[in-house]
């Protein structure tokens, strides 16, 4: 009887908020996403100890932080247990330099220990999901000898993620590699684990794409995804990584389109901002205040 009497009156309230004005009845009968905010530790920009800067996103309203791999790991743990804030994901911190695509095999494996070193601070840090950026095609680096490299460094990778339960997460990147949702596909086919998956980031698109393209043909295998806006005019008027120079809601992203394919993929669970703002108390709060706007489209 009594949840009976709660729903009854969750409905009614539902009605008068609807009446009132201050919802519309589609959006009154929409579920609420089940989307939880972090932020990636590379974008928190307030000076300070890492305990400082966490317990500045917690009071923002971030739950979640995105640190870096190789970092010292007590502190990590202390900052994220005196913060109250929790791992949503751990950034690989060799990717960039000592990529899985290098023709150097000596680099190539100082890139995959930084690959092996990310999944064993995600298993300290209790998340269950590590960033990989699968490698880089340039002159020097063909596309097919890239593709073919870095599944082969990624699937010398498996084994240890299986053992910790954190799953690997190739991200979208400016990298000349992996540049359609159906070679993204095709890619975590060929490594063929389903531990391996993809790390989103949606305004990292807009420069060849549109992100809810990318979310319907990805579906289930999104693990996690990045937040961040962009804009195609700034691309355009002023060069491509001005595009990147907008804050939240400010740039081309269709949010309520990319709200939507994320719905009818089923995703849920952290949505990880990586955009400019966050150097100071106020732009933090003006990033989770965004962040709360887009989950509401």
């Amino acid at each position: 009887m009594t949840s009976r009497r709660h729903f009854i009156q969750s409905l009614s309230t539902t009605a008068l908020l609807a009446a009132s004005g201050g919802i519309t009845a589609q959006e009154a009968a929409k579920p609420a996403r089940k989307l939880r905010k972090a932020i990636m530790g590379g974008t928190l920009g307030i000076k300070g100890t890492l305990v400082e800067k966490y317990k500045f996103a917690k009071e923002a309203g971030y739950e979640g932080v995105e640190p870096a791999g190789g970092l010292n790991q007590q502190e990590v743990i202390d900052a994220l247990g005196q913060s109250g804030l929790q791992a949503a994901s751990v950034c690989c911190h060799t990717h960039w330099k000592q990529t899985l695509t290098h023709d150097d095999p000596k680099i190539r494996e100082e890139g995959l220990q930084g690959v092996l070193t990310t999944l064993r601070d995600a298993k300290a840090y209790g998340a269950d999901s590590i960033l990989v950026v699968p490698g880089v095609v340039s002159e020097t680096v063909p596309y097919d000898v890239a593709w073919t490299r870095s599944i082969a460094e990624i699937k010398k990778a498996v084994p240890l993620a299986k053992e910790l339960g954190v799953k690997i997460s190739i991200e979208n990147v400016w990298n000349n590699f992996i540049l359609s949702p159906l070679e993204a596909v095709r890619y975590l086919d060929e490594v063929g684990d389903p531990i391996v998956g993809w790390h989103f980031d949606i305004g990292n698109v807009l420069r060849f794409g549109w992100p809810e393209q990318w979310i319907k043909v990805l579906g289930k295998r999104i693990n996690r995804i990045h937040v961040k806006e962009y804009s195609t005019k700034k691309m355009k008027e002023e060069g491509i990584y001005k595009g990147f120079d907008c804050d939240l809601t400010e740039g081309d992203n269709n949010w309520p389109a990319i709200m939507k394919a994320l719905d009818d993929v089923g995703y849920t669970g952290w949505a990880i901002s990586e955009q400019r703002g966050g150097i100071n108390p106020n732009g933090l709060k003006m990033l989770t205040e965004r962040m709360d706007k887009i989950f509401a489209m």
